[in-house]
């Protein structure tokens, strides 16, 4: 089983639907999280997380074609596990955030 982290502050996400839903609005406020909303068509705003849903969208959604939600969390924690531990990382020197990360300590 996965570790549990902390909550975050604030999310800063973009006008999406799946950012924007009354679900979401109210898991936030039960949890005490600000939903930062960027300006509409600025995606420069947030450029790490749309580099990486760039990146998430590539190497995985479009890869595969998901049978359940027990499938597509199987397959999506695999893509994590191997872009946290395998795949090299530009801004990380080309290492994996796992060995950058240990490196640093």
């Amino acid at each position: 089983m996965a570790q549990q982290r902390a909550l975050p502050i604030t999310i800063v996400c973009d006008n999406g639907p799946e950012l924007t839903s009354k679900a979401m609005f109210f898991w936030a406020c039960e949890r005490k999280v600000t939903l930062a909303f960027i300006q509409p068509g600025k995606p420069t705003q947030n450029a790490f997380i749309e580099s990486f849903n760039g990146k998430f969208r590539d190497g995985c959604l479009n890869q595969h074609w998901f049978l359940g939600l027990t499938d597509a969390r199987h397959e999506i924690d695999q893509w994590r596990a191997h872009y946290n531990h395998v795949r090299p990382h530009s801004s990380l020197g080309y290492m994996p955030p796992v060995a950058y990360a240990q490196q640093c300590a």
